[in-house]
């Protein structure tokens, strides 16, 4: 049985809305972790897990579901809580975020037993290259999965993104699709400014990968473009996803102090109210 996918735009709003409140009630309760680019990524998580993928929550193990590799290790929380609305695990477990013993750590760990993770993650620039071996892997048994790989704009400015990418090329892994986060903030500022990593498109074209571009906070849009981008090719696909990190909560959109920053409780109170 894979997971009921949901095509309404405003079921998938609710989704979205529902899972940035978890996002700013466990990070709280937390009292560390990373706020920003949770928010900025939830639209994606939701298009992904009630829309686009092939899942089964009863059945995280099994063998023909799409995977997704989240290679941002410390953007977690989104996935936690997109993984417990979908079913994987109860809700209320979310609040044990970054507990002593918990299974919702930091940084995602496949040893803790949580459902639904593929890879444990911390270091950046390491996610790539474990989506091209395992699209590699399906390749040479002929599966027809899908593996989705979420990298942040700040990571590509790790030089073994661009070794995976080339091997992902050369190997025409076209049922291997990465999403570029280009929300343009890191942990110390702009991207443009820390490093600069325009012209974007023209770098994945110039590895041999074909290039989609949409608004990765309309969702919309997303599925639009995710739809397109597993239509048959022979090359590896690349979406690079425009996001605001802090999406929902205006008051700290597009900063990126809160990169890794989280709400105060009385924060919380007022985001709450604020969140749409």
């Amino acid at each position: 049985m894979t997971f009921q996918k949901h095509q309404s735009i405003a079921k998938l709003e609710k989704f979205a809305y529902s899972i940035r409140k978890n996002i700013l009630r466990s990070l709280t309760e937390a009292g560390s972790g990373h706020t920003g680019g949770s928010l900025g990524l939830t639209d994606i998580f939701t298009v992904l897990y009630f829309n686009i993928m092939n899942h089964d929550p009863e059945n995280s193990k099994w063998e023909d579901r799409d995977r997704l590799i989240l290679s941002i290790g410390h953007v977690t929380p989104v996935h936690y809580a997109t993984l417990a609305e979908a079913g994987y695990f109860p809700v209320e477990e979310l609040m044990t975020l970054r507990k002593l013993g918990t299974r919702l750590q930091g940084h995602p760990g496949r040893e803790h037993g949580l459902p639904g993770l593929e890879l444990s993650a911390g270091s950046l620039g390491q996610g790539l290259s474990v989506a091209v071996g395992m699209a590699l892997a399906d390749k040479i048994d002929k599966k027809e999965r899908t593996t989705f790989c979420i990298c942040g704009d700040g990571e590509l400015q790790e030089g073994s993104i661009w070794e995976a990418a080339m091997s992902a090329s050369h190997h025409k892994l076209n049922k291997l699709i990465t999403i570029v986060d280009r929300n343009r903030v890191q942990i110390d500022g702009k991207t443009e400014d820390v490093m600069q990593i325009e012209p974007l498109a023209d770098k994945w074209k110039a590895f041999g990968w074909k290039v989609l571009t949409c608004n990765g906070n309309n969702i919309q849009e997303l599925i639009s473009t995710l739809n397109e981008a597993k239509q048959a090719s022979d090359k590896p696909i690349v979406v690079i996803a425009n996001t605001i990190m802090g999406k929902g909560v205006k008051s700290i959109e597009d900063d990126y102090r809160w990169h890794g920053k989280v709400p105060t409780k009385t924060e919380l109170e007022l985001f709450l109210k604020e969140l749409y």
